[in-house]
């Protein structure tokens, strides 16, 4: 197995790249295991921050969508999440009860439920993600441009092909409002 403890430096170019090859079987374990790795390392902090209030990977999901899209409808986490009704009903009760998201009725549509992150839900869901911010930004200052780029390419790829157009829709969605002077807060 490739030693994966120390970043692989490619050596200078005095001539232009091959063309790329298909990666070989063992190469594609091997990204399989880096994910696990890096997702290892991801979530650690967080994880470790979630445990001491009682909760899990789920609220942190559920509070990270809730706080970067106010307004977000129930149906539109649950597409977004790809779980059942009853999993984010427990979830979504337990982070309502310790007052980091609230419920709102439509405007439009009374009966819908739009759900927006409370101040202490949304001061939670910086602090978790601060460790990862750091983690990616160091990631991205590494890899430097092609690199940050190349790596938006394979996670993006790797979202089931029917999803891509409604990811890139709701991430595109945010920057334009972001863009239009929303704030996080």
């Amino acid at each position: 197995m490739t030693d994966i403890t120390s970043p692989r430096r490619a050596a200078p170019q005095v001539l232009p790249p091959a063309p790329a090859l298909p990666p070989s079987e063992d190469r594609i374990v091997e990204l399989i295991e880096l994910l696990f790795f890096a997702y290892r390392d991801f979530t650690a902090g967080p994880d470790k921050m979630l445990s001491e209030i009682g909760f899990g990977r789920a609220h942190h999901r559920v509070l990270h969508f809730v706080n970067r899209y106010p307004g977000l409808r129930v149906a539109d986490l649950l597409d977004i999440l790809k779980i059942t009704k009853q999993s984010l009903a427990r979830v979504l009760k337990q982070l309502v009860e310790q007052g980091y998201i609230e419920q709102r009725a439509g405007v439009a549509d009374r009966r819908e439920r739009l759900l927006h992150a409370t101040t202490a839900g949304a001061a939670l869901a910086r602090r978790l993600m601060e460790s990862q911010q750091a983690r990616v930004r160091r990631a991205v200052e590494e890899a430097g441009a092609t690199g940050s780029l190349t790596l938006a390419e394979l996670l993006f790829a790797l979202i089931d092909p029917p999803e891509q157009a409604a990811v890139a829709a709701l991430i595109e969605g945010r920057g334009r409002r972001r863009g239009s002077g929303e704030t996080d807060a």
